[in-house]
């Protein structure tokens, strides 16, 4: 356990001596791969803080049926007993609530910007209407019940008033898979950056590399220092890409507040969490890693 723990120490402090001789070169590196890592990074940021919003507003969808103006009272609220048999064939529970015309033109009146319009027009148009409110697992069966609701007599127009949230969530899932080939896409570049920049490391150190071997280390040895160099750039970077999309997210909230007032929402995209942190950072590191084994492994071959 000693000598392992001398070893790997030993390799730590060549790593610095080699990054001492050179920081300029691993400086650029970093700021090249965190570039790189920053934009997936803020894709993700965007993306979870939307879906918190999506999931909320997609609790509940509404199915509005609103009535033909024409039909009577009575036979508008005997159209509650097809509704109600039609969702027990489909195995569908849902809350029917009845919303008579007197009681939408009142909850219209109520509203000062439209009383002065609805004031004009001398009668009442709006219509009787039914509102479906559904649970969530069965937004599935959203369009087929809407195209059967529409073939009842007496009905008008049928409305999903959920439609917007299934095109948001479907624009959600698009946003992730195109998030996803960005990041591997990235993925490979860091791979690229690390790999080359560990390749001149290695090529610069030939000399060294061969000395050490006459005096008898082994492969692992040698190449340890070269894995915590590359596992330290990718560190770093992802340190600066998270600092970086942190940093970016103020002057955005600016111009999302203005946007968000106008619907009176106070909706702000903040940073990732620790969590979430950590795992970019781990990955990050990893892919240093990996670039690093790649390299070492190809260049120690070709000196031998």
């Amino acid at each position: 356990m000693t000598i392992w723990l001398r070893e790997h120490l030993f390799a730590i402090r060549s790593a610095l001596t080699h990054l001492r001789a050179a920081p300029g070169n691993f400086l650029f590196n970093v700021l090249v791969v965190a570039v790189a890592l920053s934009l997936p990074i803020a894709g993700l940021t965007v993306v979870e803080n939307v879906r918190p919003v999506s999931s909320q507003l997609s609790i509940e969808p509404e199915i509005s049926i609103f009535l033909s103006p024409d039909i009577a009272r009575g036979d508008a609220t005997a159209l509650s007993i097809p509704i109600k048999k039609l969702l027990k064939e489909r195995n569908i529970e849902a809350q029917l609530s009845f919303t008579p015309k007197e009681k939408a033109l009142a909850a219209m009146n109520d509203a000062s910007s439209l009383a002065e319009v609805m004031s004009t027009l001398g009668g009442n148009p709006l219509p009787d209407a039914f509102v479906l409110t559904l649970s969530s697992r069965y937004a599935a069966q959203l369009d087929n019940l809407s195209a059967q609701l529409r073939e009842l007599p007496g009905v008008d127009v049928v409305q999903v008033d959920s439609a917007w949230v299934k095109r948001l969530a479907a624009l959600l899932q698009i946003a992730e898979l195109g998030l996803l080939f960005l990041a591997i896409s990235l993925g490979v570049v860091v791979l690229v950056v690390v790999f080359n920049a560990t390749r001149l490391q290695v090529v610069s150190h030939q000399a060294e590399i061969a000395v050490a071997r006459l005096m008898g280390a082994t492969n692992s040895f040698i190449r340890r220092p070269y894995y915590y160099t590359a596992a330290l750039m990718g560190l770093l970077a992802g340190g600066l890409a998270l600092g970086l999309t942190a940093a970016s997210l103020q002057p955005l909230n600016q111009a999302i507040a203005e946007f968000a007032r106008l619907y009176a929402s106070e909706f702000r995209l903040v940073p990732l969490g620790w969590l979430q942190s950590i795992a970019l950072l781990t990955i990050s590191m990893l892919l240093g890693l990996f670039g690093a084994f790649l390299s070492v492994r190809r260049q120690m071959a070709r000196i031998q």
